[in-house]
């Protein structure tokens, strides 16, 4: 099967069961799989195994043309929606030329934040072993709706639709979290039961601007899951805090290795850094240099047109990754960082996330960023970047004494300066790309 027979299924067997939801647009099962089957006949001209191409506007209009290209055998490619119409242009006509390996159903664009962006080959047999992690990994069910609130173009949300879909639950879309209290509303829907998923970035502005507004979802709130770049201690102690009762997970998961491992902190021990046990289909090593490598069936099936970085990290059935981690005794995975991001200072390897984390719990800083800068010394000295919280001014000296009570002193930076934001990428990550190009200077 592929993940769109279900949705045949579901019509069958629960025709009127809600499936997808975008303000007042409302579809259930019986009718999704008649638009489905109407666009199939569109779609009718497109052999098995062409690429197509598809911007991917957050609506259900979107979401029928991607089951319906799976379903005639189209490999889809959801680009990002804002995407400007020459660069859509060019990567549609090069799309043409490429063949996939049979069984292909997805080529998904990383972000490129640590290098250019990557056509990534995901199967469908991907895509279920994706969504059985999931369902098996945080305990998903029929009755439940899921909000979806990221770009469709991307793992983090594509990922969410494939378990709520295989067991005939509900996807509610909401176009992003510019506006707050349609997120909010969202959560009005008549479920027993309700998810989502959340960046860290959009975590932490949640909790700063509208801490109430998730503490009144407490009973409704299932389990909320994050990922795509690390979240810090301080910001899983207030979210546990708001929402005693939900379970609350840290997810270990890429665009290359699919969703791998998940950790509820929500569990009395809120350990920072700590991403759980791999899941059904996946299995985790870690190799002599200290990287995580990823086992299993949600592993990409390679990089577009390009065999030789394919080779690089794609090998024996295992994707060999850039992030430096750890297995504790009970089995647990845990991610010390990426291994560029790794500062050395004086000889002394930094993990900047450590950094970043320990400087969020200082009360008056909103959001920071920990770079490398030279210096003639130690080669390399660490420079703290920080946002603070209601106008407040930095006091350099107040912070770094805050950091000597909690970090080894080799890890509390040097340097202190005031910024406005953090340059993150749509996923919340930090574009730590960007930084050292700006920052890394010489220091006297």
């Amino acid at each position: 099967m592929i993940l769109e027979d279900y949705i045949e299924q579901h019509a069958r067997l629960c025709p009127q069961k809600t499936a997808i939801v975008f303000g007042e647009e409302k579809y259930s099962y019986a009718e999704l799989w008649e638009r489905v089957s109407r666009r199939m006949e569109e779609f009718k001209h497109i052999n098995r195994g062409q690429i197509y191409c598809l911007r991917a506007v957050t609506s259900i209009d979107f979401l029928i043309s991607y089951f319906a290209l799976h379903k005639v055998g189209g490999v889809a490619v959801p680009l990002e929606k804002s995407l400007p119409d020459e660069t859509y242009k060019i990567i549609s006509e090069k799309m043409c030329s490429y063949k996939v390996p049979e069984g292909s159903a997805d080529i998904l664009y990383t972000t490129g934040t640590t290098g250019k962006s990557k056509g990534v080959i995901i199967s469908h047999r991907t895509i279920l072993a994706d969504a059985e992690n999931l369902i098996d990994g945080q305990g998903f069910s029929r009755d439940l709706a899921f909000v979806i609130n990221g770009p469709l173009n991307h793992i983090g949300s594509l990922s969410k639709i494939y378990p709520v879909i295989m067991l005939g639950g509900t996807v509610i879309l909401v176009d992003g979290l510019k506006d707050i209290n349609k997120f909010f509303e969202a959560f009005n829907y008549p479920a027993a039961k309700m998810a989502t998923f959340l960046v860290p970035a959009s975590i932490r502005m949640l909790i700063q601007f509208s801490s109430e507004k998730i503490k009144a979802l407490a009973e409704k709130m299932e389990f909320i899951e994050t990922g795509a770049a690390a979240i810090s201690q301080s910001d899983m102690l207030e979210l546990c805090k708001l929402l005693p009762l939900t379970r609350l997970y840290n997810t270990y998961a890429s665009t290359e290795t699919g969703i791998i491992c998940t950790y509820n902190y929500n569990d009395g021990k809120c350990v920072s850094g700590c991403l759980g046990k791999p899941m059904k289909h996946s299995r985790v090593t870690i190799s002599d240099k200290g990287k995580i490598i990823c086992y299993g069936d949600t592993l990409m099936s390679g990089y577009v047109d390009d065999p030789e970085m394919t080779a690089s990290i794609l090998r024996d059935g295992a994707i060999f990754t850039s992030d430096v981690g750890k297995i504790d005794e009970n089995g647990m995975l845990h991610l010390i960082g990426r291994e560029g991001d790794v500062i050395n200072v004086g000889g002394f390897k930094v993990a900047p996330t450590e950094v970043e984390d320990a400087a969020l719990a200082f009360p008056d800083v909103e959001d920071c960023v920990c770079v490398p800068v030279d210096h003639k010394i130690t080669g390399k000295a660490l420079k703290l970047l920080v946002v603070m919280k209601c106008e407040k001014n930095l006091d350099g000296r107040e912070l770094a004494l805050f950091l000597k009570s909690r970090l080894e002193t080799y890890k509390v930076p040097l340097l202190y300066s005031q910024i406005e934001h953090v340059e993150r990428t749509f996923n919340g990550k930090i574009n730590r790309k960007y930084y050292i190009d700006v920052y890394s200077k010489y220091l006297d």
